[in-house]
C-alpha cells in the first residue's frame, strides 16, 4: 500500500518496498528486513482474496519530521478500527479531536507532501508539508461518494516537543486522504435500503424499496459499519423522496460494539428504547431493511432478530422480507423485446434456457406486434401488459396493450421536430405504470410524463438541467432517472430525483432534481441501461479514445468485477435490474446477448431496439 504516498521528495521504488516491509503488519507482525537478494518496486497492496488485515506502525524514536509525515498517511490505509495508531502521529490535544469520520478524499495517485521552507530560518522546532495530488472522489461523514477533480493541497503542519524532542502534527489535513489503488483495497461499496415515500408499485407489494449506495471500510467489521448507517437515515441526496421503518433517533443499544451472526446465521440486532413501542407490522418493515441492507455481506445473515427494552420486538427471515416490499434486483422479466426487421415488436424468453439452441422471436399480441405502424423504438411497462412504440420517423408515440386484437388508436403524443434525431426518445415505463419519454425538438424540448400511458401528459420540470435530452431510463425504484443529456455536442449521463407532489399515486407535479453526474470522463455516451438496484451499464467514449462498455454505480463510483465482454459497433443496449438476466445490445451483428460466464450470441440478425420490461 505504501506507492501511493510520498513525503519530501518523491519516493523511490527501494524506499516504498523498505517501508512496505516494515510499516504495516500483515497478522502476526512486521516482517524482518532481507539483508540479500533483489530489491523490487511494489504497488499499492493488491486486494486479497482473504481477509488479511493490514494494521500500521506506530512512530519511531526520533523519527524526523518527513517520517512522521508518512507514518501519518501510511496509517490512514491501515485497517485499525478507530484509526488509533494514526493519532498516535498527531500531538495528544489534536489527537482527542481529530475527526477521520469527516471525509475521506481520493487522489489519483496518491498524497505527495512537499517540504515547506520556514518564514524564519532560526525556527526549529516548527516543520510544514504541502500534500499535493489530483482529485478522483471525496466520501462524506455520511459514506455517500462523489467524483471529484481539480487539484488536491492540503498543509500538514508539525511540532517538536521541547521535552521529548519527538515530532509531532498538530495541523492534520481534513478527514482522511489517500490513493485510489488503496481506497478499493480499503473500501467497499454496499447498498442500504429505505422506502420510495410517494412512489408505489403496481402490482403487490405495493411498497418500493430504494437502494442508497454508501463505502464502507471492508474489513474493520462492516457489518456492524453498515446497520449503524442504515439507522443514522438515507443520505442527503437521496431523503426527500424515501422513508425509514425506524422511529427517529433508532441506534444500536448502548454499549454494542459489533454485531455478527450465529451459527444459523440469524443477526440479533439489539436497539436503544427509541424502538421499544413499536407494532409488530412496522417492526417487520424494519427487518426487512435490515435483512435488504445485509444480503450481500459476508458472513451471510438468512434471519434478523431486533429487540429493544430488553424483549424481542419480532423476528424475520428473507422470504419474509421479500413479502414487505419490491425491488428491481428480484423481479425478473419473462421476455426480452425489440424490433425486427420488419419494424414490428416481438419477443424472445428474456432468459436461454441452455440448450443452445436459438429462440425464435415471435410478434407480441396486438398492434404493436401484429398492426402496421412501423416502429424505431419500443418500452414494455414492468408488468408486461402494456407497450409504448414510436413510429420510424421518431415522430408519433403509440401505446397499445399486448393481447390479441387490440387496437392502436391515434398518437398520445406528436413532435414538431425537423428530423428524427431531433424528436421522441426511446420511452421508459416506471413502476407505477406510467409513461415517460422526452422531445428533443430544440425549439420546445420537453420531459413528459402520461398516468398510465394514458391522457393530457404532465410535463415534468428539471431545474439546474443544462443541454437537451437525448435518452432516458426511469428505475425500478420510480425515484430515479438516467438522463443522456448533450450540450456542446458532448454527451453526458446523469442521475436524478423524482419528487412527485400530490397523493401517492396520483401526482399534481413531478419534478427531476438535482441531477448528479456518473461518468464525467465521457465525452461521448452512445446508450445505457439500468442494471441493477444502483447500477447502471453505459456504452460511451472518452476523449480521443475507443467506443467502451463498463458498468457504474449511481453514485459515479465503479463497481468491482469485470467489465462485460469487449463488442464492436454497440447502438443500443438492454438490461435487467435482475443480474441473472443477459445483458442484450444492438451492434453491428443485430441483436445479440451476453450470458453469464458465457460471449455474445446472435439472437436476430435483423433486430433492433432491444429492451426489458421497464
Amino acid at each position: 500500500m505504501g506507492a501511493d504516498r510520498e513525503a519530501g521528495a518523491r519516493r523511490t521504488p527501494g524506499r516504498a518496498v523498505a517501508y512496505v516491509a516494515c510499516g504495516v503488519v500483515l497478522l502476526a507482525g512486521c516482517a524482518s528486513m532481507p539483508d540479500s537478494g533483489d530489491l523490487r518496486g511494489v504497488d499499492s497492496t493488491p486486494r486479497q482474496d482473504t481477509p488479511v488485515r493490514v494494521f500500521a506502525m506506530p512512530p519511531q524514536e526520533d523519527a524526523e519530521p518527513t517520517d512522521i509525515v508518512q507514518g501519518f498517511l501510511e496509517a490512514l490505509t491501515s485497517d485499525d478500527p478507530n484509526y488509533e495508531t494514526a493519532r498516535k502521529y498527531l500531538t495528544p490535544s489534536v489527537a482527542k479531536q481529530w475527526q477521520p469520520g469527516l471525509s475521506t478524499t481520493v487522489l489519483d495517485d496518491g498524497p505527495g507532501a512537499d517540504v515547506v521552507p520556514p518564514a524564519d530560518r532560526q525556527q526549529t522546532d516548527d516543520k510544514s508539508f504541502t500534500l499535493v495530488g489530483t482529485k478522483v472522489a471525496v466520501v462524506d461523514a455520511q459514506q455517500s461518494y462523489a467524483p471529484a477533480s481539480g487539484e488536491y493541497r492540503e498543509t500538514v503542519h508539525l511540532v517538536q516537543n521541547k521535552k521529548t524532542k519527538q515530532w509531532r502534527i498538530d495541523s492534520p489535513p481534513r478527514g482522511v486522504v489517500m490513493g485510489k489503488s488503496d481506497f478499493q483495497r480499503n473500501y467497499v461499496s454496499v447498498n442500504k435500503y429505505y422506502f420510495a415515500s410517494h412512489t408505489r408499485a403496481a402490482t403487490a407489494p405495493e411498497t418500493v424499496a430504494v437502494a442508497d449506495p454508501v463505502y464502507v471500510r471492508e474489513r474493520v467489521d462492516p457489518m456492524t459499519q453498515l446497520v449503524r448507517s442504515l439507522l443514522s437515515g438515507p443520505t442527503s441526496w437521496l431523503d426527500p423522496v424515501v422513508r425509514t421503518s425506524f422511529p427517529t433517533g433508532t441506534a444500536l443499544r448502548s454499549g454494542v460494539s459489533s454485531l455478527t451472526p450465529d451459527d444459523r446465521s440469524t443477526l440479533t440486532v439489539p436497539l436503544n428504547n427509541k424502538a421499544r413501542n413499536v407494532g409488530l407490522d412496522q417492526c417487520k418493515a424494519m427487518a426487512a431493511q435490515l435483512l435488504f441492507t445485509l444480503q450481500n455481506l459476508t458472513p451471510a445473515v438468512d434471519d434478523v432478530e431486533l429487540q429493544a427494552g430488553g424483549k424481542q420486538l419480532c423476528s424475520a427471515a428473507e422470504r419474509d422480507a421479500d413479502g414487505e416490499a419490491t425491488r428491481g434486483s428480484v423481479e425478473s422479466p419473462e421476455f426480452l423485446y425489440f424490433v425486427n426487421g420488419e419494424h414490428r415488436l416481438v419477443r424472445v424468453s428474456a432468459a436461454p434456457d441452455g440448450s443452445g439452441t436459438k429462440a425464435e422471436p415471435v410478434p407480441v399480441p396486438g398492434a404493436l406486434g401484429d398492426g402496421d405502424k412501423a416502429l424505431r423504438s419500443v418500452a414494455v411497462s414492468r408488468d408486461e401488459h402494456t407497450a409504448a412504440g414510436v413510429g420510424i420517423d421518431g415522430k408519433a408515440l403509440y401505446v397499445g396493450s399486448l393481447v390479441s386484437g387490440g387496437s392502436l388508436g391515434e398518437p398520445v403524443l406528436v413532435s414538431n421536430g425537423k428530423t428524427a434525431d431531433d424528436r421522441l426518445t426511446t420511452p421508459s415505463w416506471d413502476t407505477e405504470g406510467d409513461l415517460w419519454v422526452a422531445d428533443r425538438n430544440p425549439a420546445d424540448p420537453r420531459l413528459l410524463l402520461f398516468k398510465e400511458g394514458a391522457g393530457k401528459p404532465l410535463e415534468v420540470e428539471t431545474p439546474g438541467l443544462e443541454g437537451r435530452v437525448r435518452d432516458l431510463r426511469v428505475g425500478a425504484d420510480g425515484v430515479r432517472i438516467a438522463l443522456v443529456v448533450e450540450k456542446g455536442g458532448k454527451q453526458s449521463l446523469f442521475i436524478g430525483r423524482i419528487e412527485r407532489e400530490g397523493r401517492t399515486g396520483d401526482p399534481q407535479r413531478v419534478s427531476v432534481r438535482e441531477l448528479r453526474s456518473t461518468t464525467p470522463d465521457l465525452e461521448e455516451v452512445t446508450t445505457m441501461s439500468w442494471a441493477g438496484d444502483s447500477r447502471l451499464v453505459v456504452v460511451g467514449r472518452e476523449k480521443g479514445g475507443v467506443q467502451q462498455t463498463r458498468y457504474v454505480q449511481v453514485d459515479g463510483s465503479t463497481p468491482e468485477g469485470p467489465p462485460p465482454a469487449a463488442l464492436t459497433g454497440v447502438k443500443e443496449i438492454a438490461a435487467s435490474e435482475d443480474d441473472e438476466m443477459p445483458l442484450v445490445a444492438y451492434s453491428e451483428d443485430g441483436i445479440v446477448r451476453l450470458p453469464s460466464g458465457g460471449q455474445w450470441q446472435k439472437v436476430d440478425a435483423d433486430g433492433t431496439a432491444p429492451v426489458y420490461p421497464g
